[in-house]
């Protein structure tokens, strides 16, 4: 569906005010760009344990199956999250969900800092899980909202570019912390608690873009439900979808483990880079392609998906560091590429009363896609060893990206009217 079709809500003021309580609230504009500044921070969040895992194993002495785990049930959290409440911001608005995620996420930095042991650590990132899932589609909701009408592509920019650039961030951000700063398992978790703090304040100034309507209680029972007329467009992402959050779930739960085990790499800086070295040039791409066809964008990030993945294997096969990093910044730029016409498709083809349910079921496959290979991976690598699962993960995200460009050729012809991406 066109955006230039889609039905309008009353658009909250450009500029500041204040409403009838005395609430400051917001322009347009300020709003967009702290919702970005939001989801970014959601997302650094959700990445600043990977470079820890580690440590954690060290400390406590347990194997690569529970490692895996403690990334799979923070994905767990976030998929249950996405089914309970993806549309509840539909019903009671935008603000107030997005405020409630917020608190929760504070919660579980709060536990992130008294964790002592394996069930705490487990405790808090299903906490953080739910936080995440319930924050991520009001985001995306509440950006495509506030798009800009003279750039109808920036929201699906953002919530394609968002994700990566702060796992990115994340991870990169605790490697350094953990390096060379003091109380390795304890100061980014500080730090995150103080920025969710601020970021509060500034949810609370927002605009609200969603008017309530009736149906709340029962948006809650677990569903995955789109409106017919959108179905055909999300199953033609599906591959795709799979194929690059596969490849990200690998990065972020056994990416500094292969940096150890593989390569011999130490340090925790190290860990962090594994996993930026995907997600920065994935972010970078997003922008620098948002003037790009949906189609052309969609192959292209298909067959570097495949390319990348295909050089980084050849990396850990010959032990050469060197092409195994070029291989990931190669298959990250694919990713990149992926998630803008994903997700850029996802913030143009439905109306605002849709858009909840629509990102849930998206954020869930692709969710799925993120952890139930990782999982699978962990349980295999203390079995098999940690090269021969590397090389076998590796082989069936090439295997994906192949189908996924196999589904981008199938598709009908689309008019250059349609698929032209005007620049934001």
């Amino acid at each position: 569906m066109p955006a230039s079709a889609l039905p309008q809500q009353t658009s909250p003021p450009s500029t500041p005010s204040r409403t009838g309580s005395g609430r400051r609230v917001l322009g347009r504009p300020a709003a967009f760009a702290a919702l970005a500044v939001v989801f970014v921070l959601f997302m650094a969040a959700s990445s600043a344990p990977s470079p820890l895992y580690v440590v954690y194993q060290q400390q406590w002495h347990f194997s690569t199956t529970t490692l895996t785990t403690v990334f799979a049930i923070y994905v767990l959290g976030m998929i249950a999250a996405l089914l309970v409440l993806g549309a509840l911001s539909d019903h009671l608005g935008r603000r107030p969900v997005l405020l409630s995620a917020l608190a929760l996420e504070a919660v579980s930095m709060v536990l992130f800092l008294t964790a002592d042991d394996v069930a705490l650590l487990l405790t808090a990132r299903l906490v953080q899980g739910i936080a995440t899932g319930a924050a991520m589609t009001t985001l995306g909701a509440a950006l495509a909202d506030l798009n800009p009408a003279h750039a109808p592509h920036r929201a699906g920019v953002i919530t394609g570019a968002a994700p990566t650039f702060g796992l990115g961030l994340g991870a990169l951000g605790t490697g350094f912390l953990v390096e060379y700063g003091p109380h390795p398992t304890r100061l980014v978790y500080t730090l995150l608690l103080a920025a969710l703090l601020v970021a509060g304040a500034a949810a609370a100034a927002l605009p609200e873009t969603s008017l309530r309507r009736p149906g709340a209680a029962r948006s809650l029972q677990p569903r995955l439900r789109i409106a017919p007329h959108l179905r055909t467009d999300l199953l033609r992402l599906v591959p795709i979808l799979v194929a690059s959050w596969a490849l990200g779930g690998l990065y972020l739960s056994l990416g500094p483990s292969v940096a150890v085990g593989l390569f011999g790499l130490s340090s925790h800086v190290v860990g962090g880079l594994v996993v930026t070295l995907l997600t920065v040039p994935a972010s970078l791409t997003a922008f620098a392609l948002r003037g790009w066809p949906t189609s052309r964008t969609l192959t292209l990030g298909a067959s570097l998906l495949l390319a990348g993945t295909a050089v980084a294997l050849t990396g850990v096969e010959e032990d050469s560091l060197l092409t195994a990093a070029l291989g990931t910044v190669v298959a990250g730029v694919g990713f990149g590429a992926s998630s803008l016409a994903s997700f850029g498709t996802l913030a143009r083809m439905a109306a605002p009363a849709e858009r909840g349910e629509l990102f849930s079921v998206a954020f869930v496959i692709s969710y799925l896609s993120f952890s139930v290979p990782a999982v699978i991976a962990g349980i295999a690598v203390t079995h098999t060893g940690l090269h021969e699962t590397s090389v076998a993960y590796a082989g069936t995200v090439a295997v994906l990206s192949s189908l996924a460009l196999l589904a981008q050729a199938l598709r009908p012809h689309r008019t250059p009217r349609r698929e032209t991406c005007p620049q934001t």
